[in-house]
């Protein structure tokens, strides 16, 4: 859980798939010797539907649960050097909190209710519900 340091950003694969990527920012659970508190850096990577959904309604500074299995690659620069990278392929992103628009009243197309989340395919599936 933590907040967006950028904006989601949207890419398609070539055969049409939608990817977004983004960073959270994870505030650690103690201080430093200097009595404040520091923070991790998370890239996080969604795909399809989810992914459209993340790029539409998420903006920096919005608070994000995510879901995910951590995922790290090997790639070769243009130069020849090795590079890894850890990211989270996310199962699952939750909006914690309600976009600007939404807190004031605002009537876009973007805005939810707290704690509502966007999975797989379709915005929730109906097998959580009591009835």
């Amino acid at each position: 859980m933590g907040r967006l340091a950028q904006q989601p950003e949207l890419r398609y694969t070539q055969n049409g798939v939608a990817v977004a990527r983004f960073t959270v920012a994870v505030s650690r659970p103690f201080t430093n010797q200097q009595g404040e508190r520091e923070a991790d850096f998370i890239d996080i990577v969604v795909w399809r539907a989810q992914a459209e959904n993340c790029a539409n309604y998420l903006a920096k500074g919005r608070l994000v649960g995510v879901e995910g299995r951590l995922q790290i690659r090997s790639y070769e620069t243009a130069e020849g050097q090795k590079r890894r990278v850890a990211e989270v392929v996310a199962d699952r992103v939750e909006f914690l909190d309600r976009s600007k628009d939404s807190a004031q009243g605002g009537t876009q197309g973007g805005t939810e209710a707290p704690g509502q989340g966007f999975e797989g395919d379709a915005a929730g599936s109906g097998d959580d519900l009591p009835f």
